[in-house]
C-alpha cells in the first residue's frame, strides 16, 4: 500500500477549490435559515457541483484574508447523524476561532480544526 503525504491532501483540496465556483449563500452578518438566533460571523457557502455527506455541495468558510486554504473543520453532527469536512479559505486566526466555536457550541455538534 502506498502512503501519501499530508501535502498531497492539501494539494488535492487546492485543486478542488481552484476548479470550483464558490457560492456564498450565507454571508457574514446574516441569520441561519432554520435558527434565526444564529448569526454567521464568517461568510459561509459551498463549492458548486461538488457533493458532501449530506448530498449538498462541500461546505466552505471564506474569511477576509488571502484566498488560500488555511484549515479544515472535521465535524460530527449527532442531530443529523452525519459527519463531514468544511474547508476554511482565507481565514484569519480570529475567524478560525469563530468557526471552531460555531461547530462546538452545542452538545449535538462537535468539530476539530486541522490546520494546514
Amino acid at each position: 500500500m502506498k502512503f501519501f503525504s499530508n501535502d498531497d491532501f492539501w494539494k488535492s483540496l487546492d485543486s478542488l477549490v481552484d476548479n470550483s465556483e464558490i457560492i456564498i449563500d450565507r454571508p457574514k452578518g446574516t441569520a441561519h435559515p432554520k435558527y434565526p438566533d444564529f448569526i454567521y460571523k464568517v461568510d459561509y457557502g459551498y463549492l458548486k457541483n461538488t457533493s458532501s455527506m449530506d448530498g449538498a455541495g462541500i461546505d466552505v468558510w471564506v474569511g477576509s484574508g488571502d484566498k488560500q486554504i488555511d484549515a479544515i473543520m472535521c465535524i460530527v453532527d449527532l442531530m443529523k447523524r452525519d459527519s463531514e469536512i468544511k474547508i476554511l479559505i482565507g481565514c484569519t486566526e480570529e475567524e478560525k476561532q469563530s468557526v471552531y466555536k460555531t461547530h462546538n457550541e452545542t452538545q449535538y455538534m462537535k468539530g476539530i480544526l486541522i490546520r494546514r
